[in-house]
């Protein structure tokens, strides 16, 4: 998985991309609106992506780079067990209500899956061992009690909140799901 893109050029194909995929679905969205909305033409968006399906598959790889990135920084930083579970879920979380209010969030989910879903396993795999490396070194410490191993429980967390989002209940539910989530595991991990 690599890093997130560098090149102007490509995050504002990706912007523009996002934002069509948003507002008109997948289906609907041509490689014209997202050249338009990217201030390029359509022949200079087919230079970095050969296709729609290669735009979302880039997308699904940067999500996972930056979410990545946030969760390791959100488990890095000291407080409670809870309190540390929070951020790094919350980070892991972020913006995801956004993508589940656009009426075509579920349907950018459901195209992600299909097209993207080698990038979506490496991705939530990344995101489960951080969670269980984390675990190992707060049960090393005495912080934490463990139900399972650490990768059982990383891969625990990171499937609940998958579930939650395509479990399809509208942003503001997941919000406090999530937020809810973290509070139950994090207390239920910590040593009392």
């Amino acid at each position: 998985m690599t890093d997130t893109i560098d090149d102007p050029r490509q995050k504002a194909i990706l912007a523009s991309a996002f934002q069509a995929f948003a507002a008109y679905g997948y289906r609907k969205t041509s490689m014209d609106d997202i050249a338009r909305g990217a201030g390029m033409s359509r022949p200079a968006v087919y230079l970095h992506y050969k296709n729609k399906e290669a735009i979302v598959r880039k997308l699904t790889e940067v999500y996972y780079s930056e979410k990545s990135a946030a969760v390791a920084e959100a488990l890095a930083t000291s407080g409670t067990v809870p309190e540390v579970l929070t951020r790094a879920v919350q980070a892991q979380t972020a913006g995801m209500a956004t993508i589940l209010a656009s009426p075509h969030g579920l349907e950018m989910l459901d195209n992600t899956k299909s097209m993207a879903a080698d990038i979506i396993a490496e991705g939530e795999a990344k995101l489960a061992g951080l969670y269980a490396d984390w675990l190992t070194q707060q049960a090393q410490a005495g912080r934490v009690k463990m139900p399972a191993d650490a990768a059982e429980t990383g891969w625990t967390i990171t499937a609940t909140l998958k579930g939650l989002k395509l479990a399809g209940a509208g942003a503001e539910t997941y919000e406090k799901q999530v937020a809810q989530i973290a509070s139950l595991i994090g207390a239920g991990l910590e040593v009392r």
